[in-house]
């Protein structure tokens, strides 16, 4: 089953009427390595047009620029990061992250990597896995290039994360998901719900061995970039009774999660988890997690 008919009947009957999105481009100041004014000020004076993501605490919407805006000096500093809205939103949620030991389990390219860096302000440990080889180049690079000084990076598979032989206080999860139609013009006609289906088997995996890898109350932060419930609500539905996790409240932009998907009740947890829809944003989904003791 696929098509774009399919799936934009799926929507419709899980609330939400399918419409066109322009995907608007987004940066992230690195406050670690200068003021969010002097960066604004600095690409303002370049003639770059910015405009404040009212949701976010350092993302800019790029409203005007005659120019790539990662080919300034200012990018090769490692002042900001080109980093979509929605994506910056993941990191945030963690209560608290300087000098703990964090997880990115699906790294690349490295924004939240660097994100996490500046909230840690390069405290603590980052261990950033990424599981295909010919990316990690860039990754280091955007460490290097945004001055984080307190991450491991290894070419790992995030199911294999128990190999490490380390417990976190925090893990990222922004697995790996069959996308959306907003980043990819083609979407509809190549992607199927078979596809959807091993994406959320392959999803399931990672948060198995990701809970098994977190300390007794830390803390998970599922995200990925599907609108399907396969690799949302109903993953996170499972783990609530598989891996000995709850869900946690969070603030952040979108929709309350699921609480029925095409007839099935899910526990009413899942209200806490935050669905965003395709608007200025791409469509993205990001719940949080309390491992128990």
């Amino acid at each position: 089953m696929s098509g774009k008919e399919f799936f934009v009947n799926r929507y419709k009957n899980l609330g939400w009427t399918y419409k066109q999105a322009k995907l608007k481009q987004a940066i992230r100041i690195n406050a670690m390595n200068s003021s969010r004014d002097t960066v604004a000020s600095r690409l303002e004076s370049l003639g770059i047009v910015l405009e404040k993501i009212p949701f976010l605490e350092d993302g800019y919407w790029i409203c005007k620029s005659k120019f790539s805006v990662g080919a300034t000096a200012e990018y090769l500093l490692g002042l900001y990061s080109i980093q979509e809205a929605a994506a910056q939103i993941p990191v945030t949620l963690f209560t608290e992250l300087e000098d703990k030991t964090v997880l990115d389990a699906c790294a690349s390219p490295g924004g939240k990597t660097v994100q996490f860096a500046n909230r840690m302000n390069n405290s603590g440990v980052i261990v950033a896995l990424e599981l295909k080889q010919r990316k990690m180049f860039a990754l280091a690079n955007q460490l290097e290039r945004s001055r984080v000084t307190n991450t491991a990076v290894y070419n790992m598979d995030a199911k294999e994360a128990t190999n490490l032989n380390i417990e976190f206080d925090c893990v990222l999860l922004d697995v790996p998901c069959s996308g959306n139609y907003v980043t990819d013009k083609g979407w509809f006609s190549k992607r199927t719900i078979e596809d959807v289906k091993r994406n959320a088997r392959r999803q399931r995996q990672i948060l198995t061995e990701a809970a098994k890898v977190t300390k007794d109350g830390g803390e998970l932060v599922y995200a990925t970039c599907s609108l399907e419930p396969e690799e949302n609500e109903l993953n996170i539905d499972w783990a609530i009774g598989a891996l000995n996790v709850k869900v946690e409240e969070i603030n952040c932009h979108g929709e309350k999660g699921l609480t029925n998907v095409f007839g099935k009740e899910l526990d009413r947890s899942m209200e806490k988890c935050r669905r965003i829809w395709p608007d200025q944003t791409q469509g993205f989904f990001v719940c949080k997690l309390r491992k128990q003791a």
